[in-house]
């Protein structure tokens, strides 16, 4: 059986000027090549096409709950790009950026999986365009000019001890979460506590992918707050006057980046928040592109549906103005059964009918999720294996049809956009269908906590909120601040419901625990960090990095 890399080495891909003029009807002059199969669109051509068509129809593809080998919510976005193509219609495909720190940890990769991948998979998964590279640096430019402008004189008069701005690093390095600098006396600048976070949680990224232009871009930069005085007044980026320098550095990164799939479907790759720990969705401005340029976009949101599809909902689409058509939820049997209580690697007689039964239910809260809370009409996709019963398949589908959803088995891993087909088909025709009324989970007048607490009862199906000392102080000085409008985004595992990640299938009753808050002023979000969630993660003990290589001819083997 090949390998994924395997399959993307062996494709034969399209050069991305004539692909992008064939599939998309892009004058050369629109695109910034970056080799031969991967380009920019240029922003001024990017801001020329509003007002030029409507927008197409805009699919979520979001999941149940993951496990840790993984559901194939990419795999599906790509699949059903290629499936909808397949059918006849234009489609292109939104996807995030891979961060290098999970590339190298557990993951190995995220550029989709068998055949339906996203291509050059190395490139992507490896640097790509640089975006993750400029972000990295205009984050840690403005952390320089911090600790410089304290060291000559600190005009501002910043508290050193009330520093919320952070260091960031693309890799996941647990004995960066929290270091002391400037140590070594006078010429190093005044010692103070510090720390990293991975560059997928930074602020900038999060304004990356949610600025709409490039003035919107340093806007949003200057009004970062990286801390405070002695008497708590905000200090900001553009107080420093760091906005110019890091929206200089970021003028190419914020441009969405062009590659295709196996099959030619072309896709915008741009842009790599995290779901748990950020509001996970790719930039905005490829989004709305991508709506100008086809009739159907295909997105995803990251983890599962309590998180990625609920911020893809109430902070991109509530920021972005988009409206999204449907959503498709992608489960596996052998996720559904780990809700269940199955383990097939410690006690592979606990993969049974019965547990698959027991696992249902977290299906069944994502459903209620997106069709209740979030107002999506839906279909699931069960993303098939090799192993996978026909009874399993078909208890799967009796369940759906409880909720009146429809479900179909999807084969894209194994073969492509045919795979797909009946998938496609069936998200046309949620498309095309009667459009929903949809309320928003909260209005932006609902003080902080309380949309807290809404995100937390209506999705998490907690019993309530447990604020620890520090967040609930937070809260209230930002709320008596005027940042109360803003919407909040929950960092927590994405493994459960709950913030304990031991807390499989549709736990409910729980108490959601947020420990700590943080205003992020210029992405205009407070995120409220849950449970023992890192924003710098760290390596498994047995990290992928260990079986990523090159051989002299500079053949990459390892990604998957």
């Amino acid at each position: 059986m090949p390998t994924d890399i395997d399959i993307a080495q062996a494709a034969t891909l399209q050069k991305v000027l004539p692909l992008a003029q064939a599939r998309l009807a892009l004058p050369e002059e629109a695109l910034i090549p970056y080799g031969h199969y991967k380009a920019k669109i240029d922003l001024s051509y990017i801001a020329g096409l509003e007002g030029q068509r409507s927008d197409g129809h805009l699919v979520l593809v979001t999941a149940i709950s993951p496990t840790p080998p993984g559901e194939g919510k990419t795999t599906t976005t790509v699949g059903l790009g290629d499936g909808l193509n397949q059918i006849g219609k234009k489609a292109v495909i939104c996807l995030r950026e891979p961060s290098m720190g999970p590339c190298f940890g557990m993951k190995g990769g995220a550029a989709g999986g068998g055949f339906a991948q996203v291509v050059p998979m190395e490139d992507i998964n490896l640097h790509f365009t640089g975006d993750f590279h400029a972000i990295a640096l205009a984050h840690n430019l403005l952390s320089a000019l911090i600790d410089n402008h304290i060291h000559h004189g600190n005009a501002l008069a910043l508290d050193a001890r009330r520093i919320s701005w952070r260091r960031v690093v693309d890799m996941n390095d647990r004995a960066l979460r929290d270091i002391t600098v400037s140590l070594g006396g006078p010429g190093n600048g005044f010692p103070r506590q510090d720390g990293f976070d991975i560059v997928v949680a930074s602020e900038v990224m999060a304004i990356v992918c949610l600025s709409s232009s490039l003035a919107d871009l340093k806007r949003r930069l200057g009004n970062i707050i990286v801390g405070q005085t002695a008497a708590r007044k905000n200090v900001t980026a553009r107080e420093l006057k760091a906005d110019g320098a890091m929206a200089a550095l970021l003028k190419d990164a914020l441009a969405p980046n062009l590659v295709q799939t196996l099959e030619g479907t072309p896709a915008f790759v741009h842009g790599g928040p995290f779901a748990n720990i950020a509001h996970g969705c790719n930039s905005v401005i490829a989004t709305r592109t991508a709506l100008k340029l086809a009739d159907y976009v295909v997105t995803e949101a990251g983890f599962g549906a309590d998180l990625g599809a609920e911020k893809f909902v109430n902070i991109k689409c509530r920021k972005a103005g988009l409206q999204p058509a449907c959503a498709v939820l992608v489960a596996t049997v052998r996720a559904l059964k780990y809700h269940g209580g199955a383990d097939a690697v410690k006690n592979p007689a606990s993969n049974t009918l019965q547990a698959l039964e027991a696992g249902l239910p977290n299906l069944g809260c994502h459903i209620e999720n997106l069709q209740q809370q979030l107002g999506l009409p839906l279909v699931v996709s069960i993303n098939r294996f090799d192993a996978d019963l026909p009874e399993e398949l078909a208890m799967i589908e009796g369940y759906c049809a409880q909720f009146g959803v429809g479900c179909v088995v999807a084969t894209h891993w194994a073969n492509g956009g045919p795979g797909a087909m009946a998938l496609a088909q069936a998200v046309v025709k949620l498309c095309e269908g009667t459009a929903v009324a949809r309320t928003p989970l909260y209005v932006d007048a609902l003080p902080l906590a309380d949309k807290i607490r809404r995100v937390a009862t209506g999705i998490y199906r907690a019993a309530e909120v447990v604020f620890a000392p520090k967040a609930m102080a937070q809260l209230q000085e930002w709320q008596d601040a005027g940042w109360g409008e803003l919407p909040v985004c929950i960092a927590k595992t994405p493994y459960s419901f709950s913030s304990d990640p031991a807390l499989r299938g549709a736990p409910t009753g729980h108490n959601l625990q947020v420990r700590e808050l943080r205003l992020n002023a210029g992405a205009e979000f407070i995120v409220a960090i849950c449970g023992d969630i890192m924003t710098m993660p760290g390596l498994p003990k047995v990290p992928s990095a260990e079986r990523i290589d090159v051989d002299a001819a500079g053949r990459i083997s390892g990604l998957f």
